[in-house]
């Protein structure tokens, strides 16, 4: 398992580009997962992984509940960056889950939610991580994005032991956008997840552990 000074890991890393921080994850030479929400700009950082190493295995977590849409444009940039793309789905398919659940619990029927978000979105994370077993897992959350997030940095450790290193942590909305653009990558328009149901929620994927 690595021992990293996070305080001198952040402040080497503070001034690199996001290339440069998954370069630098990468040299590290442990196992290492990407993952992807394959929601809105979700190319920045498959383009940035893939650009560095094609072998890195990308988690998709699908929670079944994806617009077809989204499902289109995953495609493209499966094929487009030649992905070593690996999808976990929940163990129920959504159509049995909404007869029995009764559909999407809202947020705020709390305990149902909880339920819904393990389901769909907990439980295949926790197949992908006993799959690779990784010590670094590279992910593509932004400082700006929640209030979780403003309490961590690019590389953060989480209780699980995994380091998360985080390339454009410290991009803004602009910056994602530019290189989406200037790199010509596809993006969905449609997009909804529904463990978080609205902007500025987890998940749960970065909260659980």
């Amino acid at each position: 398992m690595l021992d990293l000074d996070l305080d001198s890991v952040n402040a080497s890393l503070r001034d690199k580009s996001a290339a440069e921080i998954v370069r630098w994850a990468l040299d590290l030479q442990v196992p290492t997962i990407s993952t992807t929400s394959m929601g809105k700009n979700a190319a920045v950082m498959l383009h940035l992984v893939s650009e560095q190493d094609k072998n890195v295995p990308v988690v998709w977590v699908d929670s079944g509940y994806n617009l077809r849409d989204t499902y289109v444009v995953a495609e493209r940039l499966i094929q487009q960056l030649d992905l070593n793309m690996h999808v976990f789905s929940p163990l129920m398919t959504s159509e049995r889950r909404n007869a029995i659940m009764g559909g999407v619990p809202t947020v705020d029927e709390e305990e149902r939610h909880q339920e819904f978000t393990r389901q769909v979105k907990l439980e295949p994370f926790a197949r992908a991580l006993d799959t690779f077993k990784p010590e670094i897992w590279l992910t593509g959350i932004r400082r700006e994005e929640t209030e979780h997030r403003k309490t961590l940095d690019i590389v953060s450790i989480d209780n699980r032991g995994i380091i998360k290193v985080a390339p454009i942590f410290n991009w803004s909305d602009d910056d994602v956008e530019d290189y989406m653009e200037r790199l010509e990558l596809p993006t969905c328009r449609h997009y909804f997840d529904p463990t978080k149901v609205h902007d500025g929620r987890e998940c749960g994927l970065h909260t659980a552990a």
